[in-house]
């Protein structure tokens, strides 16, 4: 009896200490990312819509973190102004375009950038003037629904005429 609750004691204090350990690395890894913002730029970018992103999420430049998305703000025509810190290092040209992608069907937003072939590149504070807003998923499969039922109505309207053509 004696043996269990040494043992108890033992594989409880383990536990324990792998706890703290994994929140000690958390809150390490936070301080990395805070220390990380202060060595990016800003760019801004000028959305229709934003649908699902937020502070924080990845800004991509062929599928690697380049940097991530700051705040957001409505204008006076209700457009959103998204502030994309860019990590230094990299440069943007100033024909690139912006993109908002989601991460598979359902998953989380994202900013995709597509560089221009313009020599000359953005300054910090500059702006992307070709952007793409966010597509949401439940738009687009009424959109694809509304499509197919187009499809069959003009199908069976079309095998009508048919048939009563044939019965004449």
């Amino acid at each position: 009896m004696k043996n269990n609750q040494n043992r108890d004691t033992l594989v409880g204090g383990l536990i324990f200490f792998v706890v703290v350990g994994l929140f000690a690395f958390s809150y390490a890894g936070k301080g990395a990312e805070a220390e990380s913002n202060t060595t990016s730029y800003p760019l801004t970018a000028v959305f229709s819509r934003v649908d699902g992103l937020f502070t924080g999420n990845d800004v991509r430049l062929a599928g690697i973190r380049v940097g991530d998305v700051g705040e957001q703000v409505l204008d006076a025509n209700f457009r959103v102004v998204v502030k994309l810190n860019i990590d230094n290092g990299v440069e943007i040209p100033i024909d690139s375009s912006v993109a908002i992608h989601t991460d598979g069907l359902f998953g989380s937003k994202f900013v995709v950038l597509e560089p221009g072939g313009e020599d000359a590149m953005l300054a910090s504070g500059g702006e992307i003037e070709y952007t793409q807003g966010a597509m949401v998923v439940s738009e687009l499969l009424s959109l694809i629904i509304d499509e197919g039922k187009a499809k069959q109505a003009k199908a069976t309207k079309k095998q009508d005429i048919q048939t009563q053509q044939g019965g004449n």
